[in-house]
């Protein structure tokens, strides 16, 4: 098993390198094949990068009022609609007793923020009777309705609504191509469903959001299994339709409806400079603990250096990968998290050394203080991984941001402390050159009394 570790080490190294340099790179959308692909690229949060911002004011309906229930449920639903579109750490707060305010990093687009989270998501599916809509071989006196304001009709009552869907996933049609929304119905809506569509085949039926129509299909056969789709046609913005409509049939209709009051275009709140200061402060912080490691612990802190340099690429690769929206918060988790994987490679090479004055070879040295430091470096990786895990499941979006690095850093700085560090170092330690007392921060009477071909030598006691 050991032979293949080298050869791991290899391949991750190279796919991370190809993540972060490979310009225009995509891969497959996370969590949705069927999303297609999206191009890998660091995101930035909103204090660096800064975004749209959107005030929405919760109506009533009747005589009721929107409650602080009925705004946390608002709150939730439009943090989840945001999420599926990729976009990540939104922030989304309640104001006073019926405001929402909604910023979300790097979006532009204020049109498609409104069809996405402006929708109060009330879908209904309503028969159009025969004698008043037609049907697929004969006109009726009010026409078709596909892409109209539902009339104010007492006979257009729905047959059932969008809460007795369970499932709503985006596709495309087989025959057309056009983009489309496959929904599946639980067994009271599939009942109803398939009973109608048995009984009016030919017949247009209505599929409605928030009173407007959004498809009118005419009944081709029976539908028995409570499947269907709706068709979002072939226009430039009908992918994007299908996508916001999937969001908001997943996650549930609001229980009041909703319209801005007012956005903007809002800069970054650290700026560009800032952002570049913090850089730079950052690269020097971690310049100077690859000199520390170099200068205190020599050929093992260059080792350590090197496996730095490592795990910088692969963490990098993998915010991409998921990816992780980089805040200030969230570059400090990475800062913090490079702090702690030195800290392992501390623990392993003083123990490498007091191993050494006990009277061992450098490989047994090397290997002793591997396995003697691990319970160490677990036990304080996973008293971390334990706090970030608390701060992500109870957090802000931006404590849940930081909280998210810290543990990416913490898992990623493990694997490179004890793997690669160990893997590079069973190599070295093999080499001439590298049997020198200097080299590994002992003295020449420890370590020359130690080394393969001469005998140990007694060790001398010491008052």
């Amino acid at each position: 098993m050991r032979r293949f570790v080298p050869i791991l080490i290899v391949v991750i190294g190279l796919l991370a390198l190809a993540i972060d340099f490979w310009p225009g790179l995509k891969l497959p959308a996370l969590g949705d094949p069927s999303a297609g692909s999206r191009v890998v690229e660091t995101k930035l949060g909103l204090d660096l990068q800064g975004g749209l911002r959107v005030e929405y004011q919760a109506l009533p309906v009747g005589d009721k009022s929107p409650d602080a229930g009925a705004m946390a449920t608002i709150r939730d639903i439009i943090e989840r609609r945001v999420n599926s579109t990729g976009v990540s750490e939104p922030i989304v707060v309640v104001q006073g007793t019926d405001r929402v305010v909604v910023e979300l990093p790097g979006a532009t687009d204020r049109e498609a923020i409104e069809r996405l989270v402006g929708q109060t998501g009330q879908l209904t599916f309503v028969p159009l009777p025969a004698d008043r809509y037609g049907t697929s071989t004969t006109g009726g006196p009010n026409g078709v309705l596909d892409g109209q304001p539902l009339p104010d009709d007492p006979n257009l009552t729905p047959l059932f609504t969008g809460e007795h869907l369970t499932a709503a996933n985006p596709g495309n049609d087989q025959t057309t191509g056009e983009p489309v929304v496959a929904f599946t119905l639980d067994e009271t809506a599939a009942k109803l469903f398939a009973d109608y569509t048995k009984a009016h085949v030919g017949e247009f039926f209505a599929i409605v959001l928030d009173n407007k129509v959004i498809s009118a299909p005419s009944i081709r056969e029976q539908i028995p299994n409570g499947s269907g789709q709706i068709t979002m046609g072939s226009g430039k913005d009908a992918v994007a339709s299908m996508n916001d409509l999937v969001a908001v049939l997943r996650y549930g209709s609001l229980p009041f409806p909703i319209h801005a009051v007012q956005d903007s275009q809002i800069s970054a709140t650290l700026g560009a400079e800032f952002l570049h200061s913090s850089l730079v402060a950052g690269a020097i912080g971690i310049g100077l603990v690859f000199l520390f490691m170099l200068i205190y612990y020599r050929l093992p802190g260059l080792v350590a250096d090197l496996a730095l340099l490592y795990y910088a690429i692969v963490v990098l690769a993998i915010f991409r990968l998921i990816p992780v929206t980089l805040t200030l918060a969230g570059i400090a988790g990475f800062v913090l998290s490079v702090g702690m994987a030195v800290d392992a490679n501390i623990l392993i090479f003083e123990r490498t050394k007091e191993e050494l004055r006990l009277g061992k070879t450098l490989n047994s040295a090397v290997e002793a203080g591997f396995a003697r430091a691990w319970n160490s470096i677990l036990d304080s990786n996973v008293s971390s991984l334990i706090t970030a895990g608390i701060l992500y499941a109870f957090g802000s979006p931006t404590i849940k941001g930081f909280a998210l690095v810290l543990i990416i850093g913490v898992l990623t700085s493990m694997f490179t402390a004890v793997t690669v560090t160990r893997t590079i170092l069973r190599v070295v330690v093999r080499q001439d050159f590298a049997r020198k007392a200097r080299l590994w921060g002992v003295s020449d009477d420890d370590f020359l009394a130690r080394t393969p071909g001469r005998g140990p030598r007694p060790v001398r006691a010491r008052v």
